[in-house]
């Protein structure tokens, strides 16, 4: 089990855009203004579609904003009980 909580990817784009504005971010990803907003505050994910746009967008990698957003969600699933899965026993032969 990860020892801290990843932050999530939204608070490191935030970062990358600086001083641009939302709305001059969101035109040049192509998405709606909205749609940036959920991301940066934290309520929506960074889709693979998403992590394209950005690498070109920021001239980073697609697989540095999906590594963070898994990272990120695995961690969320860690804090959930998981107490109704049963392992398999599978016996050496």
């Amino acid at each position: 089990m990860r020892m801290h909580k990843p932050v999530h990817p939204g608070w490191v784009l935030r970062e990358y855009l600086g001083d641009t504005s939302v709305t001059e971010a969101a035109k040049r990803l192509g998405v709606t203004r909205a749609a940036l907003s959920r991301i940066l505050n934290g309520k929506a994910a960074v889709s693979a579609d998403m992590a394209v746009r950005l690498s070109i967008l920021l001239g980073t990698s697609s697989e540095m904003w999906a590594g963070m957003q898994t990272q990120y969600d695995l961690w969320q699933a860690e804090q959930k009980p998981h107490d109704f899965v049963v392992p398999l026993n599978v016996a050496s032969a």
